[in-house]
């Protein structure tokens, strides 16, 4: 059996970054915690804990909504994400960046405000067979409704997008076009510039679901090119509850609110309401305020690490990872694109993948099975699940030699 190198290729101080996050001191069923689920949720630091924490113990109020002390507290705290959130997407304003729950939030915000009111029937919108059911069925919701349709672009056998094929189906009836930046089950990145381009030749907008993106690279929004791009909080370190849609100004002022209520009004009467501005005429209601300092605390951590030495970790990991489950007989790895990042979908011949994670756990490892939110890639590769291994930053290789130990007892168990 293969042993950790001696020497990693790259100088980075994963003990020191691992202090930082409680959770992973802790034992599972007596075992030492193999957290490789982060694709599902990332741990977070204590500096993201602690953001959480000091809110309720001396800021705690609503936001927007009151002249006193605490509130002008909630208030900064809760905008200051937004800030940082710009920056970090490299938005041209904080005012094209709406505050949301989630990727699934957005998306269905781009869906209802901005896609149903534009469907007519025989219109269409362009998705992938590799997608997340929050970039499928939101669609399919709408197209419902309008008496539109929703295509799908379809892959290789790596699990690479078939670029020709995708820019074959953006055809005049399309209305929007959809893409994962990284595929929640494959590691795939997708040539997102490059599709960005090809859809504003044709003049359809792209929507852009980030969520496995962001934790691992740095996100250009207007390099990239898109329309509409949207993350999750909860798998970058910050708060579950909290995410944000990146769009163009333009989009953002012809959409109609999606949510109605409080603070996304101007003035309300019974004979009609007048809406705020983008992006709070979008933000009805009162927020995740709280999760939004974690948000905050999230990315000030992100940065002091860096996303060069983030990268270069992760992709040192992600290679010494492939290598090892390589040595296992009848292991099939599920996406094998040029580019990827450390998401590691697989079966062993013989066993189920629920079965494999319900064993694992029991040796402290804690991976996915199922289908991930990801049924047509599921039914492309003719499987009902596979296991995922997630990893990283302040993963290690002594967890991956772990792991390795520890798929290796369970399929002698299973076979």
């Amino acid at each position: 059996m293969n042993a950790k190198p001696s020497h990693p290729s790259v100088d980075f101080d994963v003990q020191r970054v691992r202090a930082d996050f409680p959770l992973l001191a802790r034992t599972v069923h007596g075992k030492p915690l193999v957290y490789f689920d982060n694709a599902n949720t990332s741990q977070k630091p204590a500096q993201v804990i602690e953001a959480v924490d000091r809110h309720y113990r001396e800021h705690n109020a609503n936001v927007a909504r009151a002249v006193h002390q605490l509130g002008e507290e909630a208030t900064a705290a809760y905008e200051s994400a937004r800030d940082k959130l710009a920056a970090f997407m490299n938005a041209s304003s904080r005012n094209d960046v709406v505050l949301t729950s989630g990727t699934t939030q957005s998306i269905n915000l781009v869906a209802y405000s901005y896609a149903l009111p534009r469907l007519q029937p025989g219109d269409a919108i362009v998705t992938t067979v590799m997608e997340h059911h929050a970039n499928i069925v939101p669609w399919q919701l709408v197209a419902a409704r309008s008496g539109g349709k929703v295509k799908p672009a379809p892959i290789d056998e790596r699990g690479e997008l078939i670029l020709e094929k995708y820019f074959e189906l953006l055809t005049p009836e399309v209305k929007l076009a959809c893409v994962a930046h990284v595929s929640n089950v494959l590691g795939t990145v997708n040539p997102v510039r490059e599709i960005a381009r090809e859809c504003r030749r044709r003049g359809i907008p792209l929507l852009v679901d980030g969520s496995q993106a962001m934790p691992h690279r740095p996100v250009d929004v207007q390099a990239l090119g898109c329309d509409f791009y949207a993350i999750t909080g909860h798998k970058m370190l910050a708060p579950t509850g909290t995410g944000a849609l990146w769009a163009k100004r333009e989009h953002l002022q012809s959409m109609p609110p999606f949510f109605g209520g409080g603070e996304m009004i101007r003035e309300v009467r019974f004979d009609g309401s007048t809406f705020a501005e983008p992006p709070h005429k979008f933000e009805a209601g009162t927020p995740n305020i709280a999760g939004f300092s974690g948000v905050g605390a999230a990315i000030d951590y992100v940065q002091s690490i860096g996303f060069e030495a983030i990268r270069a970790w992760e992709h040192e990991l992600l290679t010494y990872a492939i290598e090892r489950l390589c040595e296992i007989p009848g292991l099939r790895i599920f996406g094998e694109a040029a580019e990827k990042e450390p998401v590691i979908s697989f079966l062993i011949d013989g066993a189920q993948a629920t079965d494999m994670a319900t064993l694992l756990d029991l040796e402290g490892i804690a991976v996915r099975s199922g289908h991930h939110c990801a049924h047509p890639l599921m039914q492309y590769y003719g499987v009902p699940a596979t296991l995922r291994a997630s990893l990283a930053f302040y993963n290690t290789h002594e967890e991956i030699d772990a792991f390795i130990a520890a798929l290796l007892k369970v399929r002698k168990l299973l076979m």
